[in-house]
């Protein structure tokens, strides 16, 4: 294995955030929480629904839609919400389910 097969796909800082805030309120993440957490931390929120988005797609957290139904991400996914090298708010609106660690 080569050094870049170990690295890890998202920001482990980013991803060591989120799972304290899941595991503070005890329930899956929302958007607003990501919000939240992006202005507490000084982070754009882009950066932190990036890593996010990884953690999903490597089966690290699961996705479940506002109807609660699990839902699979893909990389597919993640590229197609890409704006200008960024996520864009309006996209990730419609992401309104719960996010939590697997």
């Amino acid at each position: 294995m080569t050094s870049e097969d170990n690295k890890p796909k998202w920001d482990v800082a980013l991803a060591s955030l989120a799972n304290d805030a899941y595991h503070r309120k005890a329930a899956p993440l929302k958007l607003e929480d990501f919000h939240d957490l992006a202005r507490e931390h000084s982070t754009r929120l882009d950066d932190i629904m990036e890593t996010i988005f990884l953690l999903t797609i490597n089966r690290q957290w699961k996705y479940y839609d506002a109807a609660g139904q699990e839902q699979q991400l893909e990389q597919e996914t993640l590229d197609g919400l890409y704006v200008k090298r960024r996520l864009s708010e309006k996209d990730l609106s419609v992401f309104d389910g719960g996010w939590q660690p697997v």
